[in-house]
């Protein structure tokens, strides 16, 4: 019970001030499911994010991997003997949010994979920290329910009518609308510029991952310490239980 949990194990600020994504690769599912589950929408983001996709502890992430990257081959991706582990880092490095237009994008660094897929033109392109990523997979933003916890909105990031958005192309950002995977993503701030965010295909839970920038961070830490960060997103009838220490 989510609640329960929140109510009899509150997290300090200065706790979560502590996180890092490796921290997050060392929990087993259950505590990523309860900590998410304590966490509030936070402030929609806005910015490039480095991305890590997030296996919990105890799992390879073979199975859900498999589970992607046969629906990816399908759609005609070939990812040409890369370990399933790895197909991920391969494709995807991060996000970039423009929280006024409530639009993200998705940054691909190696287009090799997705080369069968990708139709003519050019594709736009950002720089990152001196390395040059690609925007693919256009997302709406918006505020709605998790399908984890439903007691408190998070920040949802929703590919099925991105056909919508200016600058969508076919090919390959069908891959993950409503005609393809089915993608449908959600994230809650565990501080300012850290979020951990789960993704659906379809509705069902595939994987946990971590967006991460470094200057928000940084910006951020002094408010978020004194509770001057405040959720965009409904934060529900149940208080949500912040310790202090």
């Amino acid at each position: 019970d989510f609640a329960q949990v929140e109510y009899a194990y509150p997290i300090p600020r200065q706790e979560l001030v502590k996180v890092t994504p490796k921290y997050l690769a060392g929990l087993n599912q259950e505590e990523l499911d309860q900590l998410y589950a304590r966490l509030g929408s936070g402030p929609i983001p806005n910015g490039a994010f480095d991305g890590e996709i997030v296996f919990p502890r105890g799992s390879s992430g073979k199975l859900r991997a498999a589970e992607i990257i046969g629906g990816l081959k399908g759609l005609g991706v070939n990812f040409k003997g890369k370990m399933l582990e790895t197909a991920g880092e391969t494709l995807w490095k991060g996000k970039v949010f423009y929280r006024d237009q409530k639009v993200l994008r998705n940054r691909i660094q190696d287009l090799a994979a997705l080369r069968p897929v990708i139709g003519p033109g050019d594709i736009p392109k950002i720089d990152v920290d001196g390395k040059d990523a690609w925007l693919l997979f256009p997302a709406k933003l918006y505020c709605g329910q998790s399908l984890i916890d439903s007691r408190r909105e998070s920040i949802i990031i929703d590919y099925a009518f991105t056909d919508e958005l200016h600058g969508y192309r076919e090919n390959p950002d069908f891959l993950a609308g409503r005609r393809g995977l089915k993608v449908r993503d959600e994230i809650r701030m565990v501080r300012p510029g850290l979020y951990l965010g789960r993704a659906y295909m379809d509705h069902a839970f595939i994987l946990n991952f971590v967006l991460y920038s470094k200057d928000l961070d940084h910006a951020g830490r002094a408010e978020f310490e004194i509770g001057q960060i405040k959720d965009d997103c409904w934060s529900g009838t149940q208080k949500r239980v912040v310790a202090s220490r």
